[in-house]
């Protein structure tokens, strides 16, 4: 009876809330936020919303998402056994440009992940409670996004047999790998990130993997979810252990948002190339990368918080904010565009002038403005409230903001190479259907991952959800609080 009372929406904003017998006074007006969780939800509730979407029956959208999903993941293993079987002459590198979609897409996919580590790890670190509900995705949507990304260093250096040759594994020939390679500064940061980021996703699951092993109506899910959540419990010792098990984790996920695309961004900076030798390349990095991560985000929850009825859980609250961050972002990603021509033309150097001037108006100039409208433009429009909360506006410039992210790594992997130094050098790069494919089966193996995810396991921390609602909080009366005191 009490939850059906909790039930109850709330109040207009100034008005006072009755919950189960006790009169709550809402803040004035101006100070209204909406909650965490709408509608006063009951602890019950949030529960079986967020376990039924893994307990309940396939549902068939999910089928019509996987079957295509495993299709494209197929095709990209397929691409990449033709290409060890034939060689690197089936992509489009050549004479300039030697690197062509391999690096750009690893680049792109890597950028992809840092979402998840922000928002589980310095968000965490920071206290703010709205993570809650959109860090599990974000996590899982950052180790997928890692796996894909995994996959073009390793078949970009041609001889795929040799790839071990990268780890410093003593072998008969005495090769050690060369550490002044940005190829390996890669291997080990992201290899670390990955690992890190396993870590602290799994750590997060453990609670609820015991609420749907409790739950599980199947020996062998049950099975599984028991021998996965390590004989959690739920006593004080399990979660004062988790806690500082937790803290540690985000401890050492946060300087991994920092230093991984700082790293990947040496990759070019580095390299005397006008158009890359620049030493504001790994904050401009870094910004961009979340910048795309949320934007994935974004891309991944608009929908499913609507086909899976979270609506209540994964709020116009939470849109708005990850809009915020969208737009801050944005806005750090279009200065250091501005700052680069303005390095460029300071320097008084003509080679990096003229790779600037080539950029926007040469060949490749409707992938530079391609860039610059996606990144640059359409994050503004997120100034505008009617904009943050309409979820279908939302959507769509997610979707654009990955497109020009993409195009950003294009512009600086091809573009600054295909105009040498001497017009005898000069070329034009295209991709071949080999390179179109791969990339394209990489969102398979993506979207394969992501939904047996979603099948499995809890989409939503069940029991950081929990934590943020009023019936958590010791000082509200739904949790304890006597009326009129604390």
């Amino acid at each position: 009876m009490a939850d059906a009372v909790i039930s109850k929406p709330l109040a207009q904003p100034g008005a006072a809330n009755q919950v189960a017998g006790i009169v709550v006074k809402a803040p004035p007006r101006e100070l209204e936020r909406e909650p965490m969780v709408r509608n006063q939800r009951s602890i019950g509730w949030i529960s079986d919303a967020i376990a039924g979407v893994a307990e309940g029956k396939t549902p068939r959208w999910w089928w019509f998402a996987f079957i295509p999903s495993v299709i494209m993941m197929t095709a990209c293993f397929t691409m990449i056994l033709y290409l060890v079987s034939v060689g690197v002459g089936v992509w489009g590198p050549g004479h300039p440009v030697m690197w062509g979609w391999a690096i750009v897409n690893f680049v792109w996919w890597i950028g992809i992940g840092h979402a998840g580590t922000l928002i589980s790890a310095i968000l965490f670190l920071l206290r703010q409670k709205w993570r809650t509900s959109i860090n599990r995705a974000a996590e899982a949507m950052t180790i997928f996004a890692v796996m894909c990304a995994g996959i073009f260093p390793v078949i970009h250096i041609g001889r795929v047999w040799f790839g071990w040759w990268l780890f410093p594994i003593p072998n008969g020939n005495d090769i050690w790998p060369q550490f002044r390679s940005p190829l390996m500064w890669d291997v080990f940061a992201v290899s670390t990130y990955f690992t890190v980021s396993v870590l602290f996703w799994y750590m997060g699951l453990i609670p609820d993997l015991a609420v749907m092993r409790d739950r599980a109506k199947n020996k062998i899910r049950k099975f599984a979810y028991g021998l996965f959540s390590l004989g959690w419990t739920g006593s004080n010792r399990h979660w004062s252990n988790y806690e500082k098990a937790y803290l540690i984790l985000a401890g050492l996920s946060t300087p991994l948002v920092l230093s991984v695309h700082s790293i990947v961004s040496l990759d070019f900076s580095v390299a005397p190339l006008p158009g890359r030798n620049k030493t504001i390349f790994p904050p401009y990095f870094v910004a961009g990368a979340v910048f795309s991560g949320f934007g994935m985000v974004l891309s991944l929850l608009i929908p499913l918080r609507r086909v899976l009825r979270l609506e209540d859980i994964i709020t116009l609250r939470h849109v708005e904010l990850m809009c915020k961050v969208t737009l801050a972002t944005g806005s750090i990603v279009g200065y250091a565009y501005g700052i680069e021509f303005f390095i460029a033309w300071y320097s008084g150097n003509p080679y990096e002038r003229y790779a600037f001037i080539n950029r926007a108006t040469g060949h490749y100039a409707w992938a530079y403005w391609t860039m610059i409208t996606c990144n640059v433009i359409v994050p503004q429009l997120f100034w505008f409230k009617k904009i943050r909360t309409n979820m279908l506006v939302v959507f769509i410039l997610s979707i654009l903001v990955n497109i020009g992210m993409w195009f950003e790594r294009f512009v600086i992997v091809v573009i600054s190479l295909h105009r040498d130094f001497m017009p005898s050098n000069w070329g034009y790069f295209r991709p071949t259907w080999v390179d179109i494919l791969t990339f394209l089966g990489t969102f398979g193996l993506f979207f394969t991952f992501f939904l047996l995810f979603l099948r499995f396991v809890p989409l939503i921390a069940i029991s950081e959800v929990k934590g943020v609602t009023p019936q958590a909080d010791p000082h509200h009366p739904l949790g304890g609080a006597k009326k009129g005191g604390h």
